[in-house]
Formats: structure tokens, C-alpha cells, sequence
């Protein structure tokens, strides 16, 4: 989702800052487009970065025996796939 809304945020700022040659005294619509072109950008970018980032996770299991002895087994788990499939 993210990164359609960081594409979709750029589309809009350069129809607003290049296609558009309307002109409002209450708003510049030149620097509102180039705004969300920037926050495009960078939802974009911050996006793929979370995609890409590596996961892991540790399970501790703790067990203990008929004569009081204590096993613990540690196992790590690393995913570097997409955690959004």
C-alpha cells in the first residue's frame, strides 16, 4: 500500500506543479505540487526500505526433566522474504 500511495502522491504533485496554470490568491498551487511530489518521494522510498528490511524472531522453549534438570533450547528464526506475500 505504500508504495502506491508514495506513486500515487507524486502523480498528483506534478499535475498540480506542471499540467495545472491556474492561479489563486489563497494558494500557490506550484509549491502544493511540488510538496506532495516530495512526500511521494519519501513515502516511497521509506516503503521499500520496510520491504527489504530482514526479520528475525527467537523462541526459547524451556523444559525440565523427571530429575530436575533444565534444557533450554533457543532457535532463531530469519526471514528475508516479503513480509507482505
Amino acid at each position: 500500500m505504500g508504495i502506491g500511495t508514495g506513486i500515487f502522491l507524486f502523480v498528483v504533485g506534478a499535475v498540480l506543479a506542471f499540467a495545472l496554470n491556474i492561479e489563486t490568491s489563497v494558494i500557490d498551487l506550484d509549491l502544493v505540487g511540488y510538496l506532495l511530489m516530495g512526500a511521494g518521494l519519501l513515502v516511497f522510498i521509506i516503503s521499500l526500505v520496510m520491504m527489504t528490511r530482514k526479520r528475525s524472531s527467537i523462541e526459547t522453549v524451556r523444559s525440565v526433566d523427571n530429575r530436575g534438570a533444565e534444557q533450554v533450547t533457543q532457535r532463531e528464526r530469519r526471514s528475508d522474504t516479503d513480509p507482505l506475500v
